[in-house]
């Protein structure tokens, strides 16, 4: 019968290690589409303003004009090209998905890593307050405290990244709570380690993969919601060019320029629709096949 050898905990230098996967021969032919539509996508966003047509907040040509060759979204009840303002807005509403899911990442992440790795009453204080937020009807929340701050973009994003960051509190405290059995934390707690470096040396870098999932899938809902605070008209006042209030403001002309509501609508769809084939392929690269 062969001897177990002993478990030997790896060197002080080498544990803050990310487990990333493989590439080669795990990536299906159809993951490549949705990160090739991504990258595409957040080019997009980034040269919006270079590639804009004209300005999305003056008036450029005659009203409702249908789509055509010299105006490919046609122009909106005051005259201002539709393309211009679907691509400015499809920046806001990319970018700032981007950014509640940083600041979730940032704010639960912190309070899970403390929350696993603290335990004890500490553990229980922070996940009851996790457990408050989460038992909040979420989208209520955010418009509640969309209004309470007043009409902004800015506004918005707060009031969403305030409901949105329980769910990553969850999955850090869940990782780190597992990660605590380890044979390794055990080792390094024997070798005299503090709570804060195996806390930040030895626990969380096993919480950033299941994180970085969780986030990529999250992008889409955060674009639908922001677009609906919008459409609500808690976003940035007009003319501002945002896809939720361009659809709302549009819906008056929806049997005489279909275009106007219809066409911005079909930007978020887009976004939606990249965001959640670029957030499967990411879990499936994280997945163990």
């Amino acid at each position: 019968m062969a001897v177990a050898e002993p478990y030997v905990a790896p060197p002080p230098g080498r544990r803050f290690r990310v487990r990333l996967p493989t590439l080669y021969g795990k990536v299906p032919g159809s993951s490549y589409l949705a990160f090739g539509a991504l990258g595409l996508v957040t080019a997009v966003t980034l040269v919006s303003g270079a590639i804009a047509p004209d300005n999305p907040d003056v008036p450029v040509a005659i009203p409702l004009t249908a789509p055509s060759g010299t105006s490919l979204f046609g122009t909106d009840e005051v005259g201002r090209d539709i393309l211009s303002r679907v691509l400015v807005g499809m920046t806001s509403s990319w970018w700032g998905a981007i950014a509640v899911i940083v600041s979730g990442v940032l704010i639960g992440g912190l309070i899970g890593l403390v929350a696993g790795a603290a335990g004890g009453w500490v553990d229980s204080v922070l996940m009851r307050v996790t457990d408050l937020f989460l038992a909040l009807p979420g989208a209520v929340l955010a418009v509640a405290v969309a209004a309470a701050l007043g009409v902004s973009y800015l506004h918005t994003l707060i009031a969403v990244a305030i409901v949105w960051w329980p769910l990553y509190a969850r999955i850090v405290r869940g990782e780190i709570t597992r990660l605590r059995a380890s044979p390794h934390i055990e080792a390094a707690r024997v070798a005299g380690s503090s709570s804060v470096r195996i806390a930040l040396r030895d626990l969380m870098p096993g919480a950033v993969p299941p994180t970085i999932v969780a986030a990529t899938q999250d992008v889409g809902a955060l674009i639908l919601t922001l677009a609906g605070l919008s459409f609500l008209g808690l976003g940035a006042p007009a003319p501002a060019p945002e896809l939720g209030s361009m659809s709302q403001q549009g819906l008056t002309y929806l049997f005489d320029a279909w275009w106007i509501p219809v066409l911005p609508a079909v930007a978020v769809a887009v976004l939606v629709m990249v965001a959640n084939f670029a957030g499967d392929a990411v879990r499936d690269l994280f997945t163990d096949r």
